[in-house]
């Protein structure tokens, strides 16, 4: 508690003429607390009830009297009122008068009470200036001067700011009724020269602790209301608040010594000049330039710098077009010529694949950082123009970098992603990535998040564009502090730009930089801004670029000199115009060597697989009882499992010693095997542990101990890699993402993602159409990701039936009208494939597809079709015989029952994929026809098995041919099949549909209607009539 006897020197405003005590250290960054100090110059007898024992008891009786002293007895209002004016030792106590006091003694202790100064006022001064300084801390970036065209201001106040000592109080009434409710708190302009002490929230005060109100404005104006707007004090954590106050209140802390502004003036010079080269050759191409915001570079070398001094060997970039071609020149280091060959129109593609836009390349790139001197890698991905998209596959590298190097805490590995304000505000992806941001398995401990602010958007107004102040307000979600700042302050962008990476370096927390600017073109080279923004563009013609500024300002201080400015300029334009020159030369356009993921030792050194060629993907019986061991057993002791997760445990124990497996066994033998060599394993998606349909349960949950769990995959082998199951956040655009990403950094790792029903992928289909499908044409960048789909017609409605495998289908980039002649016909298909899309029918079928995708000499994107109610199929099982050495996965099953055995009397043959495959077995059997009807399952759809199918059609010559499925025949398979087949019996046959009629919507809500559809299309396809006289 303070001594009573000085609270009223503590509180009472001091004249500025009075000495002001200053303190030798920094205040500590602690919560406003009173500190426990008890040493009061009387002895303790002269008041002889603050004995230790009731002392705590007089704190709380002086802190309920500090906020209300009316709450209190009326003879603690008197002692406190006499303590804090000054009152002899034990003469502050007044006795209450007895009831037979007499008036006249009572007026005598009421007079002493109000001969006291007033103290209320004293108290209410304090907290004023206390809420001032909150209120500037809280809304002081409304009002600072973000905007360098000085026009922009949504619904804020756009007066001038002052660095002037001299305080006016009339000029800052406005001001501060934009900061605070009603005003100036009660403060009148003559109080604007007292003294008032400071509190523990804020550092403006330096080495005082205590300024007059003049000064304290001052100084609060100069941290919160010029170029920088600070958003923080929605963070619900105090040291992180204290820390960036600190950062930015400090007097003086934003210092530039003369060797820092060279360098800062040299990165600008870089920066504007590449620009003004690029639309001097080349004046009518679209390259998306930097002009308006030049200050780019140097704010991500300044975080690149700073992370590098901290730790970081590591930095992995996504970014959208604008300014992308800069980056890649002077950030990630790309050589020059590389950049200005891909202006020239004559350049002949190398590669395979179809390539991409110049503005949309990726690179990847190991160099020494020249300010710390320590190697880092940069790697800028490589994107689509869908805005935002790459946000999460970024992360998912990092987090698989860091998960790699065994970095838990992200200090050698971080992304930086770069926005727009129009996309970073208008596109859900970025709140589904900053979602992820603090969940286990998707941490990347930290991003720093740079926004172009242009002030647009193509054509559209911020008024028009979002609902919010700022573009930033999404990150305000996961309490990330927002740093504005205006972008012709160069020293101020790179200031903010450190504190930012200092912020990931100690908190690992999400962080954004607001860079405000402009766009001096539009949104192209080729575009006319004037139509639609007039004004804006009238003052931009009119605005001086940011460098000239800054070189002006150096010049005026003696920092630099005008030649050498000029000599800096020539030599970087010497630069680019000798890696012009060497351009020329480049007649050939490799597009690996703008690859953003490459994987080390892995393919050829021309980038070719090493074989063409896959091994078996069966396993040894040992293997496979071992993991259907472990697969049914608890391998931690004291751990309670729920019962009927015994039960579950028990069948598979009981199906390993009958040596078969069904579909959750099939999978863990498959996962279970890939660990034993090493491969890590990382399975993602909306409740994977356990599995959508309660058959996977990876995840074991203690019934007694709250969070204790266990994994019995990783409890397989002594030296095996690690398995990663996560259930993710009820996203799919951004986790499909992430684990795209995550595939992106090692080939040598299968990294899965389950949707929770087929259908749900459709959220995520810009992932699928602009990554997974079209990536390597785009950017040669292979990937092995798997995509698991449960599908299947099941009566359970429109939704959560079809996982669209049309859609999928239709991308396949297979010709139907061309039978390919290959050597190593079934893997050179898969190598020019796109992707694989296969509908397993049976458990040991999907564990040797989960097996080839590690196992082939190539990476390609796995789209499984999975079943629903085949999990528990007494039918759908598999033995062991068809998991050991010397099997493979079967691109198609023949029939082997009776009808195989005499092929010339088959009258029909049946093509399916998938759960459809048991319906038609069964009403087979039902109609005794397994002799006339032979039924073949179509397991790789694509690329399409011509080779095998050929053989089944030569083998059955007298038999009609169907396609037969349970989707609508508008969607499901029939329009990919049926080109496909005919092609392959070089249209000798037609080739009829039995399925459901084409429909809208992918499945009936009603169940009779379900089996009466699935009746149907049976009949059809078991009457032997019921395509004749049709041609």
């Amino acid at each position: 508690m303070f001594h009573l006897r000085t609270c009223a020197s503590k509180l009472r405003p001091l004249t500025a003429s009075q000495t002001v005590k200053t303190i030798s250290q920094n205040k500590p960054a602690a919560p406003r607390t009173f500190p426990q100090i008890r040493c009061y110059s009387a002895p303790v007898a002269a008041e002889p009830f603050l004995s230790g024992t009731s002392s705590n008891y007089v704190e709380e009786m002086y802190y309920a009297w500090l906020e209300n002293p009316k709450s209190v007895h009326k003879s603690w209002d008197i002692f406190f009122r006499n303590a804090n004016a000054g009152a002899a030792p034990g003469t502050a106590y007044q006795s209450p008068p007895p009831l037979s006091t007499s008036l006249s003694a009572l007026t005598h202790a009421q007079s002493l009470v109000q001969a006291q100064p007033n103290v209320d006022k004293l108290v209410e001064d304090h907290l004023a200036v206390q809420s001032l300084i909150r209120a500037y801390q809280v809304r002081g970036h409304h009002i600072a001067k973000l905007d360098p065209l000085g026009i922009s201001s949504v619904n804020f106040d756009d007066s001038a700011v002052t660095d002037s000592p001299n305080v006016d109080l009339a000029v800052f009434k406005e001001r501060l009724r934009v900061l605070t409710v009603g005003g100036f708190y009660g403060l009148e302009e003559s109080d604007l020269d007292k003294v008032f002490h400071l509190p523990t929230t804020t550092f403006i005060g330096g080495n005082e602790s205590a300024l007059p109100l003049r000064e304290i404005i001052r100084r609060l104006e100069m941290a919160y209301c010029q170029h920088i707007g600070v958003e923080f004090m929605f963070i619900n954590d105090l040291e992180q608040c204290q820390w960036i106050r600190e950062k930015f209140e400090t007097p003086g802390v934003m210092q530039f010594t003369n060797e820092e502004k060279r360098t800062l003036l040299a990165r600008l010079v870089r920066s504007t000049r590449f620009e003004e080269f690029l639309h001097r050759k080349w004046s009518s191409e679209k390259r998306f330039g930097l002009e308006g915001c030049e200050v780019l570079i140097p704010a991500l070398k300044t975080i690149i710098d700073k992370s590098s001094e901290k730790g970081v060997d590591s930095v992995i970039m996504g970014m959208p077009h604008r300014g992308r071609l800069n980056v890649l020149a002077n950030v990630i280091r790309k050589e020059l010529e590389q950049i200005f060959c891909q202006f020239d129109s004559k350049l002949e593609a190398a590669d395979e694949g179809s390539g991409d836009v110049k503005y949309h390349l990726g690179m990847y790139h190991r160099r020494i950082n020249r300010v710390t001197d320590r190697t880092i890698t940069l790697s800028l991905v490589a994107n689509p123009s869908h805005l935002e998209a790459v946000d999460p596959v970024v992360q998912g590298k990092t987090k698989a970098e860091q998960f790699y190097c065994g970095d838990t805490e992200g200090k050698k590995v971080m992304s930086i992603l770069l926005h727009g304000d129009a996309a970073f505000a208008g596109q859900g992806i970025v709140y589904e990535t900053f979602h992820l941001s603090d969940l286990p398995s998707y941490t990347t401990h930290g991003t720093v998040h740079v926004v172009v602010n242009n002030q647009i958007g193509f054509t559209t107004d911020p008024r028009m564009a979002r609902s919010s102040p700022y573009p930033t307000d999404v990150a305000r979600v996961v309490n990330a502090p927002i740093f504005h700042v205006n972008a012709d302050d160069p020293e101020a962008v790179v200031y903010v730009c450190n504190v930012a990476a200092e912020w990931r370096s100690t908190f690992h927390k999400d962080v954004v930089v607001d860079l405000v600017c402009y766009r001096r073109n539009g949104h192209n080279e080729m575009d006319e801004p004037m139509f639609t923004q007039p004004l804006m563009y009238k003052q931009i013609r009119k605005q001086k670029p940011v460098l000239q500024k800054y070189a002006e300002m150096l010049v005026s201080q003696g920092v630099v000199n005008q030649p050498e400015y000029e000599e800096e300029i020539s030599k970087y334009d010497k630069i680019c115009e000798e890696a012009h020159a060497r351009s020329k030369d480049e007649k050939i356009l490799h597009i690996k060597h703008w690859l953003d993921s490459p994987w080390a030792g892995f393919f050829t050194l021309d980038g070719q697989p090493r074989s063409m060629t896959c091994p078996s993907t069966g396993l040894n019986e040992e293997d496979l009882v071992h993991i259907g061991q472990v697969a049914s057993s608890v391998p931690v002791e004291n751990f309670t499992i729920h019962g009927g997760l015994s039960r579950i445990l028990k069948t598979r124990g009981e199906m390993v010693n009958n040596r078969t497996v069904d579909w959750a066994l099939a999978e863990y033998m498959a996962f279970g095997s890939l660990l034993k060599e090493g491969i890590h394993i990382r399975l993602s998606g909306q409740d994977v542990e356990r599995g959508t349909f309660s058959h996977r349960h990876h995840v074991l949950h203690d019934q007694n101990v709250d969070k204790r769990t266990c994994i019995p995959m990783n409890h397989l082998w002594p030296n095996q890699a690690p398995y990663t199951v996560c259930n993710s956040s009820l996203s799919e655009y951004g986790v499909l993402g992430f684990e795209l990403g995550f595939a992106m950094a090692s080939p040598n790792a299968l990294v899965l993602w389950e949707a929770q029903f087929g259908d749900f992928h459709n959220t995520a289909q810009c992932i699928i159409d602009q990554f997974i499908c079209s990536g390597q044409a785009k950017w040669v960048r292979q990937n092995g990701i798997v995509l698991l789909l449960p599908h299947g017609m099941e009566g359970m409605g429109p939704e959560h039936s079809s996982a669209r495998p049309e859609r999928f289908l239709q991308m396949c980039n297979d010709d139907p009208d061309v039978f390919p002649k290959l050597d190593d016909f079934d893997v050179r298909q898969l190598y020019d494939c796109n992707w694989i899309v296969v509908n397993c029918s049976s458990p040991a079928n999907f564990f040797h597809v989960v097996r080839r995708q590690i196992l082939l000499p190539f990476r390609k994107p796995l789209i499984v079709f999975t079943p629903k109610s085949l999990l528990r199929h007494p039918e759908a099982r598999s033995r062991f015989d068809e998991m050991l050495p010397g099997t493979h996965f079967q691109r198609i099953i023949p029939d082997s029952g009776p009808a195989a055995q005499n092929p010339e009397g088959v009258k029909r043959v049946l093509f399916c994929t998938g759960k459809v495959y048991y319906e038609l077995t069964r009403e087979r059997k039902a109609r005794q026809m397994e002799m006339d009807v032979a039924i073949t399952r179509v397991e790789q759809l694509s690329p399409f098995p011509f080779d095998l199918l050929l053989k089944e059609f030569q083998k059955y010559p007298n038999a009609d041919l169907v396609w037969c499925q349970e989707e609508h025949k508008n969607q499901g398979y029939y329009d990919y099949v049926k080109p496909r087949l005919r092609t392959t019996i070089d249209r000798a046959k037609p080739v009829w549909y039995a399925g459901r009629e084409p429909a809208a919507a992918p499945a009936t809500g009603n169940k009779k209607n379900h089996l009466t559809e699935l009746q149907r299309f049976l009949d059809t396809a078991f009457n032997l009539d019921a395509f004749k006289g049709l041609s």
